[in-house]
Parts: structure tokens; C-alpha cells; sequence
């Protein structure tokens, strides 16, 4: 259910009206919009009465919701969200970057991959400090220390951080280090992760799980939100299916109906989505013709030497010359890169 507040509604009417829908047992999320307030309604596991809140002075209308994403839906938050990320936005009009090496491997690569990307006005870095594997012999990232490693990037060059979280005992850490925390494809339905990503004062991006639908992975990001935390990108990374030619199968065509079901941004890994280097740039294009927010994208200074997804990886070079693409077909789109 949605309560859509009169336009002139005072905020003692808006409060009353949270009041009593806490006094129904149920949690309000209020949600301003440009010209009124309205009062997402979520905890309900049958029909609302709207008699209790249809009368409270201040209350325009009421209005079903019939997504099972309230939150995440259009239907309660028809304009389009803005995620203030670090030191720049995620959202419409705009085209943004998130570009880094795969793991967090040593300081000398982070520092020097971060005044790379700064001097080319990317303003947000993903390494991953933390690292789910295939296998268990593979390399697993280096931990807290990587964390340390980051913050001191963050320090040293402003950029903003983007990093995985894989478990809920390393929550507070890596919510100390990171300006974006990533929940990864294999823990997109990792449901006590997700709740506490939650109570978090960072944003969280939200890629989709190997085998999930539109609505699964909006779903996940429902939890995210029903917690109190709106500040929600999601991401298309691929899925799994019988093709072979690519590490995963790219799904850029959830990225309109994801726009038109949902306000929240969603931005296209190629990197996981192709698993090959030479197949990322024109990926990343067609990302941005389909509409998304922006690319999350693996950069490494030697990709051969990388201790993890070199193969995805683009070198600086091969990076130039894809931000120069970027950045002449998004002036023919009418977005900006940031």
C-alpha cells in the first residue's frame, strides 16, 4: 500500500501518518517526492484496512501496490533515484565508472592504478579485498589488509571505493573502507547478508546472482531497502546458460525492463559478463546504448601478471581507447561520464 500525501500536507501530518501505520504493526517508509509525500507501507502479509489511514488529515489518496518490490518498484517511487556514491552520483544523466583491478594484490598496484584512473576523471575504484572463488587453491584476496590498502588509496588520491562483502563478521570493516559496498552474484540471495548491509550508511550495489530473474534480483535489493537503507544499485554481470563462447552470457536486455520496473540505477559488468578482454569494449558500448547508469569494469597495469580475472582484465592502453569510445557515444546519448 501507498499513502500519497496532499501536496500542501504538513510535516505533523506526515508524522501522524507514519505513527499510525507503526500503531498497525506495520513499517512506513516515507518517501518525498518533488511536489508531495507518500508513505510506502511494507511487513503486511494480507490486505491493509484503509479505513485507519484514508481519513487522517493530510492523506490524498491510497493506492494499491501490486509488486511484490514495493520498495524498489515504480509503483511507490515513480521518479528515478539518484545514489550518491562516494564523491559522485549513480543515476540518470549520467554515465559513471567503476574501474579497478579485480583483487587487491599489493600497495604499490592499488596506489598507482588509483592515480591512473583519478587522472582520467573516473571518481570510483573497485578492488576486491575479499575474494570468492571457484576454487579453494585459488587466490582469496589479502583480507584486512587489503582493506588498509584501500583506505590509504582513498586518502591519498580521493577516489572513491567499491568493494565485496562476503560475510556479516567482516561488515563493520569493510563498511569503514568502502564508499559502495558490493554484495557479489553468489550471495545476491544471501538473505542475513543483505539484512545487514541494511542498517548500513553506505551505499550497496547489488549484482545479479548467476541463474536469477529480474524479479529475483530486485527482490534482493527489496531487502536492502525494507531495512531502511535506499541507496540501491543494481547490476547486470551475466548469467549462466549453454553458451560457451563466453566466460558468461551478457544479459544487456534485462536493462529496459529494469529501467521501466524500477527507479534504482543499474549499471553492466562486461568484464564478468564476457570473461575476455577483447570482448569488453564493445560490450561496454552496447551497455550504454541499452541505457545503463554505467560499466563496472576490471583495469589492471599487467593483466598477464594479475593474480586473479587477468584474462578480463584491460590493460591501461586498451582502457584509454575505450574511454575515448565512451565518452563520443555518450555525447551522442546526451549523458555525461563521471
Amino acid at each position: 500500500m501507498l499513502v500519497v500525501m496532499e501536496s500542501h500536507a504538513t510535516p505533523h501530518q506526515i508524522g501522524a501518518v507514519v505513527e499510525a501505520v507503526r500503531g498497525m504493526g506495520l513499517t512506513p517508509h516515507p518517501l518525498p517526492g518533488a511536489t508531495r509525500t507518500a508513505i510506502g507501507i511494507t511487513g503486511n502479509t494480507g490486505a491493509v484496512d484503509p479505513r485507519a489511514l484514508a481519513l487522517l488529515p493530510g492523506v490524498f489518496e491510497l493506492i494499491r501496490v501490486t509488486k511484490p518490490f514495493k520498495l524498489a518498484g515504480r509503483e511507490m517511487h515513480p521518479e528515478d533515484t539518484v545514489v550518491l556514491a562516494g564523491p559522485t552520483r549513480i543515476g540518470p544523466k549520467t554515465f559513471t565508472l567503476i574501474c579497478g583491478p579485480c583483487s587487491v594484490e599489493n600497495e604499490e598496484m592499488i596506489l598507482r592504478t588509483a592515480e591512473f584512473l583519478v587522472q582520467r576523471g573516473v571518481k570510483l575504484m573497485r578492488a576486491g579485498a575479499f575474494k570468492p572463488r571457484t576454487s579453494p587453491y585459488s587466490f582469496q584476496g589479502l583480507g584486512l589488509d587489503g582493506l588498509t590498502i584501500l583506505t590509504k588509496a582513498r586518502q591519498r588520491t580521493g577516489i572513491g571505493i567499491v568493494t565485496e562483502l562476503m560475510d556479516t563478521d567482516n561488515a563493520d570493516a569493510v563498511e569503514q573502507a568502502a564508499d559502495v559496498i558490493q554484495i557479489g552474484a553468489r550471495n545476491m540471495q544471501n538473505f542475513s547478508l543483505l539484512k545487514r548491509v541494511a542498517k548500513s550508511k553506505r551505499p550497496v550495489l547489488v549484482k545479479r546472482g548467476m541463474a536469477a530473474t529480474l524479479e529475483e534480483l530486485l527482490m534482493a535489493a527489496e531487502y536492502v531497502m525494507a531495512g531502511g537503507n535506499y541507496e540501491v544499485v543494481l547490476c547486470e554481470r551475466g548469467v549462466r546458460t549453454f553458451a560457451d563462447h563466453t566466460r558468461n552470457t551478457l544479459d544487456l536486455s534485462i536493462i529496459p525492463p529494469a529501467k521501466r520496473l524500477s527507479h534504482l540505477p543499474i549499471i553492466a559488468d562486461p568484464s564478468h559478463g564476457t570473461g575476455n578482454r577483447d570482448y569488453v569494449p564493445s560490450m561496454a558500448l552496447a551497455a550504454l546504448a541499452a541505457g545503463a547508469d554505467g560499466l563496472l569494469l576490471e583495469v589492471h597495469p599487467d593483466p598477464a601478471r594479475a593474480m586473479s580475472d587477468g584474462a578480463q582484465s584491460l590493460d591501461y592502453a586498451m582502457f584509454d581507447a575505450l574511454l575515448a569510445s565512451l565518452k563520443r557515444m555518450a555525447d551522442t546519448v546526451g549523458v555525461q561520464i563521471n
